[in-house]
């Protein structure tokens, strides 16, 4: 049995107390907060049956590991994980679902990391796949800026992206990276199908063998003064392009 984490933050901590309440061992709160935004959540917990230990802000900096708590930070119980993508991507087979998944490539800052699993949830993706030597893990920074989606959205650190690009390919997945110079815009490309896109950090974009081995490379119109986006408000875009060429499908 995986030993317990900590989450911090009123959003992470309150998706998994409405969405897994047993897996929440206790909560930790900041008895001098005493504003509506704190009432409302230790009454939602005390509803959820979750044990509620008063403390003060140093403990809870101190078991959180930021100072960003909000007065708020818990122990929490592993969720379930899928333990493949290739378990992930029959389970869609089997459903009948087109799979859309989200590929980062150095994406190395928690907080760009949150931001890009919590997007991802929003847009209705089924997956982060990312490399095991350039990438954030999850740690507490990263589950308060996902905002709970740290525990909906299946996140995979593979050995090797290239190979995982390859063999997605073998599942004809197309994959669609997206470049400041590439000849094709978003809104010109065909987002329904089986898709995973691929994006790199901000400034150093993704490594030259992850960009060879895209089937496509794709970029988003900059209108303004600016080069580019943050990885995680580019994830944003592109994945709600997908959706809504889905959804009107």
């Amino acid at each position: 049995m995986s030993s317990p984490k900590v989450i911090f933050g009123f959003h992470a901590v309150g998706v998994r107390i409405k969405t897994a309440p047993k897996s929440v061992l206790e909560v930790l709160f900041d008895g001098s907060r005493r504003d509506a935004r704190m009432k409302q959540f230790i009454a939602r917990a005390q509803d959820a049956g979750v044990r509620l230990v008063e403390a003060d802000s140093l403990r809870i900096a101190k078991l959180a590991g930021s100072h960003g708590h909000q007065g708020i930070a818990a122990r929490v119980e592993a969720m379930p994980q899928l333990h493949s993508i290739d378990e992930l991507l029959e389970g869609l087979e089997a459903a009948g679902t087109v799979p859309l998944l989200l590929v980062l490539d150095s994406v190395t800052d928690p907080h760009n990391l949150g931001a890009c699993l919590r997007v991802a949830d929003g847009a209705g993706a089924h997956a982060v796949i990312a490399p095991k030597d350039h990438a954030a893990g999850i740690n507490a920074t990263v589950s308060k800026v996902a905002s709970g989606a740290a525990d909906t959205m299946p996140y995979f650190m593979v050995t090797n992206l290239s190979r995982t690009l390859n063999e997605l390919k073998e599942r004809s997945i197309w994959c669609v990276g997206t470049s400041d110079d590439a000849p094709r815009t978003l809104y010109q490309t065909d987002l329904k199908r089986p898709l995973a896109l691929v994006l790199g950090a901000e400034g150093e974009g993704m490594r030259q063998l992850t960009r060879k081995t895209c089937d496509e490379l794709i970029s988003i119109p900059m209108a303004g003064a600016v080069e580019s986006l943050n990885v995680s408000v580019a994830s944003g875009v592109c994945l709600y392009e997908a959706m809504r060429q889905r959804i009107a499908v």
